[in-house]
């Protein structure tokens, strides 16, 4: 069955851009600078996806245990200066992301992103890695919700004048599934990213993308 997509929406850590290691670093740093522990890179694929301040607040009741609002500030501000002094560091897109994005363009499908990630860190990692190729990009800002609200979803719909029924929205956390199905998308899960398929499939992922080419088969 062929559908009429003529949007995608990409989530962007663990979607688009293998960005693991990269936030690990950068979130170590941070933690070390103020003394606590580093925390093992894999685990941090259960920590990323609900903003900054979330992920800071997780690594924080690990290392931690109790800690302050303050502590929690000062964290997220050195861990916001270092990845802000080298965006690019330690990340590559998925495979076969380059290729699936200049075919989707090459059709006329609309692209655009849409991250928890900060907005100005959002778009330097897509610039840097990914280019120009893209319709819309956003990541948080003040005045969005983050996912799984559907404001910033629906607000992108608009800007580029598709209706929500004609988007594919694609991630790979059950927050990208709610924020698909809140927003009346169709929901993508990919198997490459920081979650498992079972967690897509309890959030309610519409299909499962193994390989970034097998996206094309909806279209």
């Amino acid at each position: 069955m062929k559908y009429k997509f003529e949007a995608c929406m990409f989530d962007l850590d663990g979607t688009l851009c293998n960005t693991l290691d990269s936030i690990a670093y950068f979130a170590n740093s941070a933690l070390t600078f103020y003394g606590y522990s580093p925390i093992d890179t894999q685990e941090y694929k259960l920590l990323i996806g609900n903003g900054a301040d979330m992920l800071i607040r997780r690594m924080l009741n690990k290392v931690a245990g109790e800690y302050t609002e303050e502590t929690v500030k000062a964290v997220r501000k050195k861990y916001d200066e270092l990845y802000e002094s080298e965006p690019l560091k330690l990340v590559e897109p998925y495979k076969g992301i380059p290729e699936l994005l200049d075919k989707l363009h090459s059709m006329g499908i609309k692209i655009t992103v849409l991250s928890n990630k900060p907005d100005d860190m959002t778009k330097a990692v897509v610039k840097g890695i990914l280019g120009d190729k893209f319709d819309y990009v956003q990541g948080q800002k003040k005045e969005f919700e983050k996912k799984p609200s559907p404001q910033a979803p629906l607000y992108i719909a608009k800007e580029i004048n598709v209706s929500p029924e004609n988007i594919l929205y694609l991630g790979d956390s059950g927050v990208d599934m709610q924020t698909a199905i809140n927003s009346g998308f169709t929901a993508c899960g990919v198997s490459w990213g920081f979650r498992s398929v079972e967690e897509l499939k309890e959030n309610g992922a519409d299909f499962i993308a193994h390989t970034a080419l097998e996206i094309l088969d909806l279209f």
